[in-house]
Formats: C-alpha cells, structure tokens, sequence
C-alpha cells in the first residue's frame, strides 16, 4: 500500500511508511523493541507500544551510545541515543507483499563497541536490486549496555528491585530475527528463507546464535565473516569487568541501583577507559563480549559447534588474508602483535588453562617458515585471533551441515602501499556492493576499482545465491565453491581471480592443533 508518497507496511507494532527510489524500497528506523531506558537499559528487549498512526521510516533511527575512537572516524548513519533498538530493511522496488524473496539480515561489527545498521557502508539497496532479496539491517546494544554481566546484583537489596539480564546485545538480535519472522512477509520476504550474516563482532554473534537454543529455527542459514569465534568468555570474567567499571564510575557495590540514572557521558567514558585498560593489562582478551551464561550461551560456541551442537543449517564462513595489519595500522591494543604482547598472552592462557597443549618454537618456525619476526607476530595475531577459530568453528560444524569456508585476498595497489593488504575488514565494500565510500576515499587512488567491482559482483551473487538456495553458486564458468570436508578441507580463495584450493591452511593445522586454544 502507498499513501503519503511512500510505501507503507503493516507490522505487529504499527504502520509503516518508507521511501522509493525506483531502484530500491527502503523503510529506515523501524522500531523492533521498547527504548532501553532508565531501569530497562540492562534488561532484555522488550515489545514497543503500539501505535496507529503511520510512522514515518523515511529517515536512520538512533543508533546505540558508544565509545568514539579518532583513529577510526566511522559514519554511524544517525545520532547516538538510548532509543536505538530500530532496524531497516530495502527490497527491490516494485517488490510486493507475499513475494517471498529470500531475506538477509545483518549484523554489525565494531569490537562489540561501536557501529551501527545505519553506516552507508551497510546501504543494502545495491545487493536488494541486484540480488533481488530483501535485506534488513538492525542496531544491537553495544559495550556496557550490550555485554557486561551485572546478574549478580538480582535478588540483592543494593539493587532495589532493578534487574539485570545478562548478553543483552544478543538478546536485541534475538528479538530483532523474531521481528523478521512475524513481519518480513509484508516488505516482500519470505520468513523461511533468512540468513543471519555478519563481520568481526557481528561474525561472533552469528557463530554465537548458531549454538543458542533461543535462536533455534529464526535463520535457516548463516555468513561469518571475520569471526572472533573464541572470544566469548565465562561470566567470572565478565562481572570482573564489570566490577572495573563500577569503580570507574565511582558507584559502590551497595550503590548498583544508581545506573539507571548515571548520565551518558560518564557511562561512556568509563566504558573508554575499561575497553583500553583490559586488553592492556591481558593482551587478547576483549573488555565487553558474549559471556557463557548458562541461559542464552549455554557453552563456549566453539566447543558447543566441536560437539555437534549448533544448529543445523549452512554456513558461509572465512576470514581475509591480513587480519593483523589494520591492527597495527591503528596501533590498536585489541590485539597482541608485538612479541612481548604474544608471549604475555600465551602464558596468560597457559596459567588459566594448564592443561592446554600450546603450539612448541618448532611449530611456530614452521608454519610462519621464512617471514620476517615483524610478519610472524602478524600471523599469530591473525591465526589465534581469526583463522583458526574459524577453521576450528567449520571442522565442528560440517558434521551437521554444509559448510563452505573462504579467505578473501583481494586488495588494492593503494592497501599495498600502506602495506594493509586484505586487512580486517576490507572486504565489506565488496560484499555490500558500496566501493567508494565518498571523494576522499583512498581505497582506488592507485587503481584497481575495475577489478574491484568484478569481485564485488563474485562475491554477492555467491553470498545472495547462498541466501536463496543454501549454495554459494558462482555464475557459469566460476570455479565451484565445494563443501569443507575433512579429507580435502577445501577453500574459495577470493582475488583477481577466484580458486578453489584444497587444505590451503594444513601448515596452520599442523602448528596449532585441533585442541581449543582461548581465554575462559
């Protein structure tokens, strides 16, 4: 239905009217869940009032409070504020109600503190009109809000009656794909055919909801890019964090209560300061994560995958060739690169976890054989960070079900120079179909773009192709993308020109081993 000049589509909650560009349908700013304010800022979603009159979707919602970082300016697409449990979704225009398009739903990165569904990198009107899919993108709580355990505070006086649930920022996803269930057919979708997919610390929350029980039957298939799959931790450690950022903010155990009403700007700054001082203090380990909470997280997803436990649907799953580098680029602590900074962390795991097997100076020299000590630190960074929980993740997985793993190598003369390479990260243009982010983007100053947007075509008909029939398929001509099995272990090898390679990672098998290697 059109009224106003826009489309308008009726939800569970209300009404909504969205814009159309003859290109792409787009509906901005949906409200999926209730403003997480005052005493709900640390509990689970919950339903939003209804409304009935239309509400306007033509312009980005709020997007979640979060930590600012110079080193990396990022366009967030809206202003932050509290009310920013909204999503938004694009289909190709002309697209109408029951057309049963397959449906993609994207979850954000940004180290579990930063970003948004609204960053015009996310625009998903390029991959809606090619790809005829709709596609939604959503905003999760983020740091303190999204991931810090607090539930040792229920029950207790000091916290007068205020409850704290814990994984909130999966939580908001959770409650974001049962929005999609109960209303993507209206926009044109089809509720059983949703992929979750997702980069860096949205990777995580995919191959973290792939284990959930809650998330059973709300996505028939699933896109890890970049996961930090290990990086979930037990709830000891979370609330030791937590207590870290009490003290920042100068709230007493006995004072908890006080949170419901601690204005923003203290909020984030000692959020700042204890994302900063964590990794420092313990190189590799995250301040704000998933936590093992027994409730919504049962077990450590990796193990729980190991164990034939996640949920049996197919998955795409890689990471890029240069994790690290951007890393360093940054001069970011959030991961450990340096020599000092790696012997720290292994010997951190070593004394929790004594009776791990690390990888011997033997296996190391072997798998990273003639790189330089700068490349080495480089490359374990990447592998413990990255590659292997992914390789670790798809060995489990491919025991239930399809499991196609890749690594993107494309780069550009320019990401060279800067000697980035195919750095975290660096393959969200390409897959969005977005590649020049504005006239100051340097990514193509060098050359490169008409290659560039051949692998951007590869890689969204495969990812869009994925979403519609379960298979990665790749137009007539492209090597075929085989399914990860153990005896070939294979790999699309994204470039130029893509491969399919066969155990492309055996060095790294051999060097790290089958046994889990990560914080508690």
């Amino acid at each position: 239905m059109t009224a106003g000049g826009g489309p308008v589509v009726e939800t569970t909650y209300g009404p909504v009217r969205g814009t159309d560009d003859g290109t792409a349908t787009k509906w901005s700013g949906i409200r999926y869940a209730a403003a997480p304010l005052g005493e709900l800022r640390w509990r689970a979603p919950q339903p939003p009032a209804r409304w009935s009159e239309v509400a306007d979707a033509s312009g980005a919602g709020p997007v979640c409070p979060q930590i600012t970082d110079p080193r990396l300016p990022i366009d967030l697409g809206g202003r932050q504020g509290e009310d920013s449990l909204v999503l938004n979704v694009w289909a190709p225009a002309g697209t109408q109600a029951g057309d049963t398009k397959p449906v993609m739903v994207w979850v954000h990165g940004g180290a579990y503190v930063l970003g948004s569904g609204s960053q015009p990198l996310y625009d998903g009107a390029v991959m809606a009109a090619e790809g005829d899919a709709v596609i939604v993108t959503l905003n999760y709580r983020l740091g303190p809000f999204g991931f810090l355990d607090l539930s040792e505070f229920n029950g207790q006086p000091a916290a007068k009656g205020m409850r704290f649930d814990t994984n909130l920022g999966l939580r908001d996803v959770l409650f974001a794909l049962r929005w999609v269930r109960d209303n993507i057919a209206g926009f044109g979708g089809d509720p059983d055919r949703v992929t979750l997919f997702g980069e860096s610390a949205g990777g995580g929350i995919v191959t973290t909801l792939l284990t959930c029980p809650a998330a059973e039957g709300l996505f028939g298939a699933a896109i890890a890019q970049s996961s930090p799959a290990t990086s979930v931790y037990a709830a000891d450690r979370s609330r030791a964090v937590a207590a870290q950022y009490l003290g920042r903010l100068g709230i007493d155990r006995d004072e908890v209560a006080r949170l419901a009403d601690t204005p923003m700007p203290a909020l984030l700054a000692a959020a700042k300061d204890v994302f900063d001082e964590v990794p420092r203090q313990t190189p590799g380990l995250l301040a704000f994560a998933p936590v093992v909470d027994g409730d919504v997280v049962p077990d450590y997803p990796v193990a729980s995958a190991r164990a034939g436990r996640s949920h049996p649907v197919p998955l795409i799953i890689g990471t890029n060739e240069h994790e690290a580098t951007v890393f360093r680029w940054m001069k970011s602590p959030l991961m450990p690169i340096t020599p000092g900074a790696l012997r720290s962390m292994f010997n951190a795991i070593a004394a929790e976890q004594p009776g791990l097997q690390l990888p011997t100076e033997a296996q190391i020299t072997s798998a990273y054989a003639g790189l330089r000590p700068k490349a080495i630190g480089l490359g374990l960074a990447r592998d413990i960070g990255f590659r292997m929980p992914t390789l670790w993740y798809a060995e489990g997985h491919s025991a239930v079900a399809p499991v196609y793993l890749y690594r993107f190598d494309f780069t550009t003369p320019m990401l060279r120079l800067l000697r980035l390479g195919a750095a975290h990260a660096t393959e969200l243009p390409y897959v969005w179909g977005n590649l020049v982010a504005g006239p100051k983007d340097p990514t193509f100053k060098l050359g490169g773009l008409k290659h560039g947007r051949g692998v951007s075509c590869r890689v969204r008909r495969r990812w869009v192709n994925f979403a519609a029939t379960g298979e990665p398929s790749g137009a007539a001509g492209e090597p075929v993308w085989r399914p990860y099995r153990r005896d070939d272990r294979a790999t699309l090898l994204i470039d130029k020109q893509d491969k399919t390679v066969a155990d492309l990672d055996r060095d790294l098998h051999a060097a790290w081993g089958s046994q889990i290697l990560n914080f508690r």
